[in-house]
């Protein structure tokens, strides 16, 4: 991918800088590895790193209300740009007051520009150096998406962090593909920061694409670490790849991101991933995991999958993790969850969904606490090499 000076495409007014309204303190970093414990400081609050955030497409986490998310140690979510512009429009989001009274969240929200989901509809969009052109797949209709129209979307939603859009090539793909989206990201990043209208209030991250060619990752990381952006992205990972690429993409490219910002693993969020990822220096993740797994009758627990609705839980009258504080684990038992999710009770999928997001939630904590006390390597040393079996389930 052909370098070229960024300075050369960015009117003065818009070079990015460090914020008012966005600091990342870095606390302690592993000595051992490149783990780090931080503070990202937002306009909506603070985020203690390396943390797990769950996903709220549509302005919502799966069958949690904002008070359940925040129960789980949960401190900022996600929700999509492309989604939220299909339904209900960005429009009506802003007549409610932007993203965080609609949905009554008073947290960091961060929004993801759309890129991945449109760039997923293969048989029906089509791809130029403008942008994406796409037809709606809830009436059919044709939608122009460019760098420009996902950064005003995004500064209508008023999320605490705007992603740029880019183009996420798919796994498998040729070099020359490649190339040529990571090529195409970066000029579009430049659009999306010239478009930028509320650089002091929305921190606008920028993505590391390359596929799995480590020399287009290298690259790429080193044009967006020149224009010192807030924060910085990874994605096009978590796509198809197996777990052992996704942690050598990972662990090539994350230390070559600006040491002083804040580093976001998109898409991931497995134990040994999100582990794996901290290790290399990756601060922030998000996973629609808990939740899906919620709707499916299955509990994270301690590191395990387990399927609630098995035989050995219907007369198991023990909490799902005893030594889980979480509003389900203090309160209800295996036997009764396995009821709720045989019996399709949506109250069963809600009691999964608060304990698997604080799963993860917690799990990312005990990673910061560790970090704070110089005992990560040992204590997590288990989830820094990958075993035979999480080959075959991701954990």
């Amino acid at each position: 991918m052909p370098r070229s000076d960024p300075s050369a495409s960015l009117p003065p007014s818009s070079a990015p800088e460090q914020r008012a309204g966005f600091k990342f303190e870095l606390q302690r970093t592993c000595p051992h590895t490149g783990a780090r414990a931080g503070i990202f400081h937002t306009p909506h609050g603070i985020v203690e790193t390396p943390r797990f955030m769950p996903v709220g497409t549509l302005a919502n986490v799966k069958t949690l209300t904002p008070a359940q998310v925040k129960s789980t140690g949960a401190q900022m979510i996600l929700s999509n740009t492309y989604h939220l512009h299909l339904q209900p429009g960005e429009h009506i989001v802003a007549g409610g007051g932007g993203l965080h009274k609609f949905m009554g969240w008073d947290g960091p929200i961060l929004t993801d520009s759309g890129g991945f989901q449109v760039f997923s509809l293969s048989e029906m969009r089509e791809i130029s150096d403008d942008g994406v052109v796409f037809r709606s797949p809830h009436d059919g209709k044709l939608i122009n998406f460019t760098p420009e129209e996902s950064i005003r979307i995004q500064n209508t939603l008023g999320s605490d962090v705007i992603m740029a859009f880019d183009e996420c090539p798919p796994y498998p793909a040729t070099r020359e593909e490649v190339e040529r989206a990571t090529q195409r990201s970066y000029d579009w990043l430049l659009r999306c920061i010239e478009a930028h209208q509320n650089p002091d209030t929305q921190a606008l991250f920028p993505i590391v694409q390359g596929g799995t060619y480590l020399d287009l990752r290298s690259q790429a990381a080193a044009q967006l670490a020149e224009l010192d952006m807030v924060g910085y992205a990874v994605g096009g990972v978590s796509v198809g790849e197996p777990p052992e690429l996704i942690e050598k993409i990972v662990k090539a490219t994350t230390p070559l991101l600006p040491k002083g910002k804040p580093r976001y693993l998109m898409g991931v969020g497995t134990y040994r991933e999100m582990a794996q990822a901290i290790a290399s220096g990756i601060d922030l993740f998000d996973c629609v995991i808990p939740t899906r797994y919620a709707r499916h009758g299955a509990a994270l627990v301690q590191g395990e999958r387990w399927n609630i609705k098995n035989a050995q839980f219907r007369e198991d009258f023990t909490p799902l993790d005893e030594t889980c504080s979480c509003y389900t684990c203090t309160n209800f038992s295996r036997a009764y969850l396995g009821h709720l999710i045989r019996a399709k009770e949506l109250l069963g999928y809600t009691l999964l969904a608060i304990h698997n997001v604080t799963e993860l939630v917690r799990f990312t904590r005990e990673i910061r606490e560790a970090i704070l006390a110089g005992t990560f390597a040992d204590r997590f040393s288990h989830w820094l090499e990958r075993s035979p079996e999480s080959k075959s389930n991701g954990h």
